[in-house]
């Protein structure tokens, strides 16, 4: 979706909404890159309308910049928008990153001429290349038509080349306003402005802007101030005005990066509320990579609450225009969406309303990406679950442990800890495990709650939210035929159980899909976007049973007694999916009691 459509979207409603946003840079190493998603998955949970991600000077991290652009838009599933600029880039080049984008479903562009590659002084236009934001802005619009939405930059004291003594010369201002506009009727859709710290400068610059005709949405770009040498490093280099009383507060304060981070939130939430008094909506956050001022700020102005997360599924909804229609997937990669996205890349078409609609596709084959992981989440998993194991028990406990939140990993889970809605039955989740039930996944039967229950809701406004108890685990051969029995007490209880070998015990019928997630919502049809599907667990089976050995088992070494175990582990147990049916009164955990 086009920036500017999530814009007016969002300000055409007479609710006072406003739109955020943040801005992150390519780091220039692996580890960085890592630090940087972790990051960014803390931050879109507060659903941002749009992250953008930088082109390095000169096009130094084109490379870099493409794959996390991808990243972003279709596994971290937040509206992408990539910076482009006309620096070292002859037409090809461009023209491959625009292909390269497309190809990825990313719609949006911010499109800039660029700073002088490192060592220059002066922008030089390459031969085959663009001299300026406007003929890039002219290219994008003539050979991709309307297909991409176009944010330009804005420049409140005048682009840093031509600031004199602290100021843009009047008529050179005037002149910027001028080539802005002609950026915004070449097919510039957005502004989104440079930094500043005088709001009363930023304001101007908004109403010399409609005075000139100029009628888009005009972003502010606001950058926190975390420590006092990068505040004057960006400041000097893009010749922002400091106005004097912030040069007081800082001077005494300078040498203390705790302080200065407070008065930096303090700052920002002070001109945040002074933009939006005067009818601005709309918020762009410099982050440079770091999460706490900007999500501070935006607490402070009462735009985020960390109890109140909103989600339009149980799941996040993608942003690629391929994938943007779909709602419904099955239950078992709830842990792991990264990796069910990796493995339905590439579907003509993914399920909308019914899980049926698309049941023919296939799944991709298991690839390294599916068990790669981030170092920092290696290295918690070394921490937490690289002990040794003696004896089976010992792997009931680690298990137990993670349902109780006294291990904040799992090899079967990429998210950070337990979900919401889990820690309301970790405890019976705690007995079963220490009884050799060794569950992956669970949620507890809901019966109408409201949509906007912390722990359950998802949807839009003033809806109902239903689930069926479910339960995914693992169990010995023994314990599955003493719970096959059991369930025959239990008529709502529907149970899918193979092992690595594909041997199979069930009760359902194979093609048989199953709601276990919906709701109902104002004006609309039922929604049910989490099923189980008998076929899908077939192929999850092996994903699943995979992470004993590429997840578990190789953070021991080779010959470790405790790898030995995880393999026979591995090649003897059931994944078993449970459900009861019975959405009203649904408990499965007396089924196990007597076990």
């Amino acid at each position: 979706m086009k920036v500017i459509e999530k814009i007016r979207e969002a300000t055409s409603a007479n609710d006072d909404r406003v739109v955020f946003s943040f801005e992150f840079f390519p780091p220039k190493t692996e580890d960085g890159v890592d630090n940087l998603f972790e990051k960014m998955d803390r931050m879109v949970v507060y659903n941002p309308s749009f992250c953008d991600i930088t082109w390095g000077a000169g096009g130094s991290t084109a490379d870099v910049t493409l794959e996390i652009a991808n990243r972003m838009q279709n596994m971290v599933c937040v509206e992408t928008m990539m910076h482009l600029t006309c620096t070292n880039m002859p037409v090809e080049k461009i023209d491959h990153a625009l292909k390269t984008i497309k190809g990825n479903g990313i719609q949006n562009v911010l499109a800039l001429r660029g700073d002088p590659p490192h060592g220059q002084d002066k922008f030089v236009t390459v031969e085959g290349g663009f001299s300026c934001a406007l003929d890039l802005v002219k290219h994008i619009r003539s050979k991709y038509g309307d297909y991409f939405g176009i944010t330009v930059a804005g420049y409140p004291e005048g682009h840093p080349d031509v600031i004199q003594d602290g100021v843009a010369p009047l008529e050179v201002y005037q002149s910027e306003l001028a080539y802005l506009k002609k950026k915004v009727d070449a097919g510039g859709e957005v502004i989104v402005t440079q930094l500043f710290y005088d709001t009363d400068i930023f304001l101007k610059f908004v109403n010399d802007c409609r005075q000139i005709g100029i009628t888009c949405p005009i972003v502010p770009g606001i950058m926190p101030i975390n420590n006092y040498k990068g505040f004057l490093r960006m400041t000097g280099f893009c010749k922002t005005k400091i106005p004097p009383e912030i040069t007081a507060a800082l001077e005494p304060i300078k040498d203390n990066e705790e302080a200065v981070k407070a008065y930096g939130i303090h700052l920002g939430t002070e001109m945040c509320k002074k933009i939006l008094a005067n009818g601005i909506r709309t918020l762009h956050l410099y982050t440079l990579n770091m999460d706490k001022s900007a999500l501070a700020i935006l607490m402070n102005l009462g735009l985020i609450e960390e109890s109140k997360i909103s989600r339009s599924l149980p799941w996040r909804r993608p942003t690629s225009v391929f994938r943007v229609k779909e709602d419904v997937r099955p239950i078992f990669w709830a842990n792991r969406p990264k990796s069910y996205i990796s493995r339905t890349l590439g579907w003509d078409q993914y399920p909308q309303g019914r899980w049926g609609d698309s049941r023919n596709a296939s799944y991709g084959a298991l690839t390294d990406y599916q068990f790669m992981r981030p170092r920092s989440r290696n290295k918690k998993l070394l921490e937490e679950w690289a002990l040794p194991l003696d004896k089976v028990e010992d792997i009931y406990e680690k298990f137990m442990k993670f349902c109780l939140g006294k291990l904040k990993s799992s090899p079967w889970s990429e998210l950070d800890g337990l979900q919401p809605e889990t820690k309301i039955i970790n405890e019976q989740l705690g007995n079963i495990n220490m009884k050799g039930f060794l569950t992956i996944n669970s949620q507890p039967a809901v019966n109408g709650k409201p949509s906007d229950c912390p722990s359950f809701g998802w949807g839009g406004p003033n809806g109902y939210v239903y689930q069926k108890a479910y339960l995914e685990l693992f169990c010995s051969p023994e314990k599955l035929n003493t719970l096959v029995d059991k369930c025959k007490s239990f008529p709502f209880f529907t149970y899918m159980a193979v092992n690595k070998q594909g041997d199979w015990i069930s009760n359902v019928d194979r093609t048989h899909v199953n709601a276990v997630t919906w709701g109902v919502f104002p004006g609309k049809e039922i929604i049910q976007p989490t099923v189980v599907d008998p076929l899908s667990f077939e192929v999850w089976k092996d994903e699943a049973f995979e992470i004993w050995s590429r997840g578990w088992a190789q953070l021991y070494p080779e010959s470790d007694p405790s790898r030995k175990l995880l393999e026979e582990v591995k090649e003897s147990y059931y994944l078993v999916s449970l459900v009861d049916n019975d959405f009203v009164n649904g408990d499965l955990f007396p089924v196990f009691e007597s076990i």
